[in-house]
């Protein structure tokens, strides 16, 4: 009996061995030996074959992009051209415009140059040859403006003499030496005026 229970007290600290709590390191590495991982094989990566086909497809693109970024160029230097021509033409439209409503003023000059006429008919002839031509300019949107007693206007009017007169108000036009043209908001020629005070 001591016998067996010297073997049994042998046998305990074993026991406890056994019963010991194995560490993580110890139980990961009896798991890999239990169950050895198993290397995969190789095997060509989906994204790796597809990206042929995506570089096709990006190149198809930069291309397409490419040749409508060609097309828009050209079309531009075309709509650049047509637009110089077209404004070309209105420009040329509109002197021959003018120089058509001029060229019956111009007639009568002409035939008042060659008529012979007593003084009096002569002024009479260039007095409604001027009229002609006033109407023309009308007709064009060109008007005619500068006249005594019209507050002067520096935007509008050049001051070219000042005098002194008690019997007008201050800045007011005395005086035009030389009518002004406009057509609009836009002076074509600016009256040169005589300003009082």
């Amino acid at each position: 009996m001591a016998k067996e229970k010297k073997q049994n007290t042998a046998e305990k600290p074993e026991n406890e061995e056994e019963t010991k709590p194995q560490t993580q390191a110890e139980e990961a590495a009896e798991a890999t030996a239990e169950n050895p991982v198993e290397e995969p094989t190789e095997q060509p990566a989906e994204p790796e074959a597809e990206q042929p086909d995506e570089t096709e497809a990006l190149k198809k693109q930069l291309a397409d992009l490419n040749d409508k970024l060609l097309r828009t160029a050209a079309e531009y230097d075309n709509f650049r051209r047509r637009s110089q021509k077209e404004k070309e033409a209105i420009y040329t439209d509109s002197k021959a415009e003018i120089i058509g409503k001029l060229l019956p003023v111009i007639d009568n000059f002409e035939r008042a140059s060659a008529a012979e006429a007593d003084p009096e008919n002569y002024k009479k002839g260039i007095e409604m040859t001027v009229r002609q031509l006033l109407d023309a300019l009308t007709a064009m949107g060109v008007e005619a403006y500068g006249a005594a007693g019209d507050p002067f206007d520096p935007n509008i009017h050049n001051g070219v003499m000042h005098v002194d007169d008690d019997s007008m108000e201050e800045n007011v036009v005395a005086d035009v030496f030389i009518k002004g043209y406009k057509m609009g908001d836009k002076v074509i020629r600016h009256a040169s005026v005589k300003v009082a005070n």
